[in-house]
């Protein structure tokens, strides 16, 4: 049987690596049936994919008690039931909506973007951006910014294992075939950089991921209700790179500016408590 106690004495790459292999052990047997049942394609093949996270959930809990010692494993990686964390959560929404709009609004007047008519089902659609930002925020700011952040953290003090789970969450990106990665990869340094913000912002907050989350799932929901609702088009009056290689905010110049705006206001604007960087 397996000492989970004895892992806390491991490296912190060993301790990822045994955490990711447990967790396989128990999601593959089940997953493979159900690709081979519901294929790789198509809305039901997201299926295994969130039957892993709900996994992923469930074992931190035992994990968190058994290696570290935790008491509460999801609120020491910065899940909170508070008003605190709502409303950071909130904010955090209303500062990746409205920086995008900002974003999408300057490049209209500039020109360099043309605003086409709204469709009739935007309410539906803003409404499914919002529910897809905040799951991906959710996922993702837990696995990364939780999680992952915290094992390397307890490991090489919190400005080492920011940079390290930054660049491993930009580079998780870019599992696909090779000619996928060389056209996206300009994207790597505002993914880079976006990491580096949602792990700033979970500092900001003494250690809690509301806002995190929050400004993920606005930027996400922003995107979303831009793209499927096909509300803007692109004039091309200038280079790919300055808009956004494939349309996509964050692989542009001023994609990357607006972030780094943001990602300014969350490390230096004075107000709120900060985690200690250890």
């Amino acid at each position: 049987m397996i000492q989970l106690h004895k892992l806390v004495r491991y490296p912190a790459p060993v301790r990822i690596f045994c955490f990711l292999l447990l967790l396989a052990l128990v999601w593959v047997p089940i997953a493979l049936p159900l690709y081979a049942w519901l294929g790789t394609d198509g809305s039901p093949s997201v299926i295994p994919l969130v039957l892993l996270y709900v996994l992923f959930m469930v074992w931190l809990v035992p994990w968190g008690r058994r290696v570290h010692g935790q008491a509460q494993p999801l609120r020491t990686h910065g899940l909170r039931a508070s008003a605190h964390h709502g409303r950071e959560l909130a904010i955090g929404v209303v500062v990746g909506l409205v920086s995008l709009g900002l974003l999408f609004t300057l490049e209209g007047w500039l020109g360099w973007l043309t605003w086409q008519p709204a469709p009739l089902n935007l309410g539906r659609i803003a409404l499914e951006g919002l529910l897809v930002g905040l799951g991906v925020g959710l996922a993702e700011e837990l696995l990364f910014r939780g999680w992952l952040l915290d094992e390397l953290r307890y490991d090489w003090g919190f400005t080492p294992a920011l940079w390290a789970s930054g660049t491993i969450y930009a580079a998780l990106h870019f599992i696909k075939p090779w000619e996928a990665i060389v056209k996206e990869l300009p994207s790597f340094p505002g993914l880079l950089l976006l990491g580096l913000t949602l792990g700033w912002a979970r500092q900001r907050t003494a250690g809690r991921l509301g806002l995190a989350i929050g400004l993920h799932g606005g930027l996400v929901a922003g995107y979303y209700l831009i793209d499927v609702g096909d509300l803007a088009i692109y004039t091309g009056r200038v280079p790919e790179w300055v808009t956004g290689l494939n349309q996509n905010p964050i692989a542009g110049a001023m994609g990357v500016l607006f972030l780094a705006v943001i990602s300014a206001g969350i490390r230096y604007i004075p107000g709120a408590s900060r985690w200690r960087d250890t």
